[in-house]
């Protein structure tokens, strides 16, 4: 098993939820996140002091499936995502339930 974890852009994270689920993964996460940039992407002064901030909103997505389905889940991040737009792939040795991982043809829920 595999989990794919991605940082896109918040109004991307729509489209690839629905592509995925039309695929049949079902079991997506997606959190808010800030991803560290060089430049500035906002400045201000507040009581005299400059102020920059160098965060921009991301969604993290994460997935878990086989390892045979994780291309198909990257390819479609990536088919969505545009500029700044970062996948990556770690093993999973355990999840639970894992009725709810897609390693077969289909992907049952557990429930």
């Amino acid at each position: 098993m595999k989990m794919v974890v991605a940082y896109v852009d918040p109004e991307r994270f729509g489209p690839i939820r629905e592509e995925l689920v039309e695929l049949g993964f079902v079991s997506l996460s997606v959190l808010n996140a800030n991803g560290s940039v060089p430049e500035t992407t906002a400045s201000g002064s507040y009581r005299g002091a400059t102020i920059q901030r160098h965060l921009r909103p991301k969604a993290r997505l994460e997935c878990v499936v086989g390892a045979d389905h994780a291309p198909t889940v990257i390819d479609t991040v990536l088919k969505h995502g545009v500029d700044r737009t970062f996948v990556f792939v770690v093993p999973v040795e355990q999840a639970h339930p894992a009725e709810t991982v897609k390693t077969g043809a289909v992907a049952l829920e557990a429930g």
